[in-house]
């Protein structure tokens, strides 16, 4: 499968960012500025954004795309960067293909089964709206605030939506990114290990983190540091931009 991607910067590509569950490779286009002058691919999934669907929503699969992309695009190992169902991805990349993967940043998830709760009731809102009633954005984001109150979520998640000439049309694929939320929310079975540098961004008012899974994550990648954000929640890196970009910038430049 060939992914759609953003490139940031005229550089070589030292960095690679991929996105949450209904995101797109540019959520991360303010950080990867920031990085200048260090070039950057934003990359857009399987099922999200600009790339194709699946038949099967599968982190296998996602990953091997994710590595495609790598061996086409950066020319050399990077900084692979992934937040949420991302850093699921990300991990699986470095985990199969650690000589693509310099280093590995993972942003508020962990190798284990995480609750996808709100994203089901994100995906359910999304899918019960009738596209051909909307008018406005305005329109759409009325008919998400029950099942998404905070309007920042509601801002990410219509994001996702395009006016198209026959209408107003969702960019992910919700019906197979709901068919699939179970395999999200899970994770595969790995062998072996990671052993390049780790760091582990959480946000301190997340849920999807904790120090409780420092063992699980050190069997993977042995030398993993955790930081967690202060004032971030599961979106670390649009709560705290700035924080992610030094923290990103001073350990590339700490691990070589």
């Amino acid at each position: 499968m060939s992914l759609a991607v953003t490139r940031v910067g005229d550089e070589p590509v030292s960095y690679v960012f991929l996105h949450g569950l209904l995101g797109q490779g540019k959520n991360w286009s303010s950080i990867a500025k920031a990085l200048r002058p260090a070039g950057s691919l934003l990359v857009d999934l399987p099922d999200h954004g600009r790339s194709p669907w699946s038949t099967e929503v599968s982190y296998e699969a996602m990953a091997e795309a994710v590595a495609s992309l790598l061996r086409e695009e950066a020319g050399r190992p990077v900084t692979l960067v992934g937040h949420s169902m991302g850093g699921k991805v990300a991990m699986l990349v470095a985990l199969a293909h650690p000589e693509l993967v310099a280093r590995l940043a993972v942003v508020d998830i962990s190798p284990t089964e995480s609750t996808a709760e709100e994203f089901v009731r994100y995906l359910d809102a999304m899918l019960a709206i009738d596209r051909s009633t909307i008018t406005t954005r305005a329109d759409a984001d009325a008919r998400l605030s029950s099942a998404a109150p905070d309007p920042v979520v509601r801002a990410f998640l219509l994001q996702g939506l395009q006016r198209t000439d026959a209408g107003w049309d969702w960019r992910p694929n919700l019906v197979g990114l709901r068919r699939g939320i179970a395999r999200i929310g899970g994770w595969p079975s790995v062998d072996g290990t990671y052993d390049g540098p780790v760091l582990w961004l959480g946000g301190d008012r997340s849920d999807y983190v904790s120090r409780d899974q420092l063992p699980t994550m050190r069997a993977l990648f042995p030398h993993v540091r955790l930081v967690v954000v202060k004032g971030a929640g599961h979106w670390v890196h649009a709560d705290q931009p700035e924080v992610v970009t030094a923290t990103l910038r001073q350990w590339a430049a700490s691990t070589g």
